[in-house]
């Protein structure tokens, strides 16, 4: 990943700042540090700039030796790695303030046009299963977020879907079909640009899964991507602007929303 996904954890950083911090007001060196903790002096350098992890054992040799009274060692529970880390909140809440809203999906319909069967039949058959109650508020939260379509003041959306996403099959074919009717209603929407990929043109990096570029009222850009259990908001303008001409190579391969809307079309008469 470039940008803000090469950094390490920020936990690492500010612990590194704060360890250096009271070293140095206790006047203690890194190779007195180094020497105590057992550790080299190259380590406690690395932990120091964030880059490496601190460890319990030179915390705890740390807040004695520079008389910190537990709040360096108060770090650890906050350095452990996170069960499963994900950035989706954070990418929901920017979602919401958005102005601006550009989308590509390769493989599935954009969980903001999903009808409610297709997003229960998604996640009805996702590994490991789900109880009932937990399925039940994942599709209320998804039927939830897909007001940001219609309400004010209003957001520009433009979507990207590649054919395949057209042709899963998933729910079987009333709920494609019915899913895919969906997506002829929203097209219509003044604030919504729809196109579609076919198959047959080729788009640089159109195969490496879904991508979303977000434009808040403040004018703060983020591009959020997803894989196979993972999600990445990047925030770094480098890292935006990146994605953004990925976006945009992907658009310009893409049908015209007229072109598009007889596509789906025919995508329905075939189910």
């Amino acid at each position: 990943m470039t940008g803000e996904a090469a950094q390490p954890p920020m936990a690492w950083r500010y612990c590194g700042n704060q360890l250096k911090l009271w070293r140095t007001r206790a006047g203690v060196s890194r190779e007195e540090l180094a020497k105590e903790a057992g550790y080299g002096y190259d380590t406690i350098k690395s932990v120091e700039q964030g880059r490496r992890r601190p460890t319990v054992r030179l915390l705890e040799v740390a807040d004695e030796m520079c008389g910190a009274h537990g709040l360096l060692l108060a770090a650890r529970d906050y350095l452990a790695p996170e069960k499963a880390p994900s950035h989706f909140k954070e990418f929901s809440a920017a979602e919401a303030e958005a102005i601006a809203f550009h989308s590509y999906e390769a493989l599935l319909v954009p969980g903001l046009l999903q009808t409610e069967a297709y997003a229960r039949a998604l996640m009805t058959s996702h590994w490991p299963p789900a109880d009932e109650e937990t399925i039940e508020e994942r599709v209320t939260f998804r039927m939830k977020r897909k007001e940001k379509l219609t309400r004010k003041p209003v957001t520009a959306f433009t979507f990207v879907i590649y054919e395949a996403a057209l042709r899963t099959g998933v729910g079987g074919p009333d709920v494609m079909k019915a899913q895919l009717s969906h997506l002829l209603d929203v097209g219509t929407l003044r604030n919504v640009s729809l196109q579609v990929l076919p198959v047959d043109h080729y788009a640089l990096d159109h195969l490496n899964g879904s991508l979303v570029l977000l434009e808040t009222a403040g004018h703060e850009r983020y591009a959020y991507v997803e894989g196979q259990r993972t999600q990445t908001l990047h925030t770094d303008p480098e890292a935006v602007s990146d994605l953004t001409k990925t976006l945009d190579m992907i658009s310009r391969q893409a049908l015209t929303n007229g072109d598009s809307t007889r596509f789906i079309g025919k995508v329905i008469a075939e189910l």
